[in-house]
């Protein structure tokens, strides 16, 4: 699942044909405040960026929920307004507040129990049983893999249907995290962090079922917005950069110009 910020780049994955879309709380926080990711953005916020999208592809949409913006009544709430937005399903996590980006160090997490009542909460309050609670852990780097893995197996009796296992740092924890947990699991395949890069394929021979690139596209549009910002500011003009951007009919494919034209055509003709 590419990472997405808003809804013309969740169109282009699904025209690059992708099962599914991923939201991802660092890119809506970094794109949309221009800040880090460090609980700045709101469950409103979020779920408005969510609907976007939502509406902007016929995908399943899965979206980062944080830590569900508060304790068990508001990750409760959380599920009701995100589902609304039309995801197919959120991941929760176990940092304390105020939560930082999970490959950064200095994370702390919540005692377990207190999480597994946030999946409660957050199970309870689902409207409809094929909305996915996916619960992440970020204790490995705090507390180790074994406390991460029983954590995991607490969160899963708490109702969990899927765990994100956060910030794991080599192929053997990986695989001894699957060996362990028995639950759908979802990796997260960032740049720049502390888990080394592997495909998607790789993944799955290590046994989880999703893999997400949270940031991927983000970081690829700011390299490529940067240095078009130094030819535009050394040669005063695009020239040079034509042959690097997407061209206007292209955008207009990608966003169905001429279906809403034929639409509003339509709509004035007389009968």
């Amino acid at each position: 699942m590419p990472g997405v910020y808003n809804a013309i780049l969740a169109r282009l994955v699904e025209r690059a044909g992708f099962p599914a879309v991923y939201v991802s709380g660092a890119g809506v926080t970094n794109s949309l405040l221009g800040m880090p990711d460090t609980a700045f953005v709101t469950l409103t916020e979020m779920a408005e960026t969510c609907g976007h999208i939502c509406r902007a592809t016929s995908l399943p949409v899965v979206a980062d929920a944080d830590t569900g913006y508060g304790e068990a009544l508001q990750a409760a709430r959380a599920v009701q307004v995100l589902s609304a937005s039309g995801l197919a399903g959120i991941h929760l996590e176990d940092q304390a507040m105020p939560k930082r980006c999970g490959h950064l160090d200095g994370k702390e997490v919540v005692p377990a129990e207190q999480m597994a009542s946030k999946i409660r909460a957050a199970v309870s309050a689902r409207p409809d049983p094929d909305f996915i609670i996916i619960a992440r852990t970020d204790a490995k780097a705090i507390e180790g893999i074994e406390s991460a893995i029983e954590r995991a197996k607490r969160y899963l009796d708490a109702g969990a249907d899927a765990i994100f296992p956060e910030a794991l740092t080599s192929r053997g924890e990986f695989e001894q995290f699957a060996q362990a947990v028995k639950a759908p699991l979802m990796a997260n395949m960032t740049e720049f962090g502390k888990t080394p890069l592997f495909t998607a394929k790789e993944f799955a021979e290590m046994g989880y079922k999703m893999a997400i690139f949270p940031q991927t596209l983000f970081r690829v549009m700011m390299k490529s917005a940067e240095t078009a910002l130094a030819a535009l500011s050394r040669d005063g003009g695009q020239a040079s950069l034509i042959d690097q951007m997407q061209t206007r009919a292209e955008l207009y494919d990608l966003l169905s110009y001429a279906e809403y034209e034929a639409f509003d055509k339509r709509m004035g003709e007389s009968e």
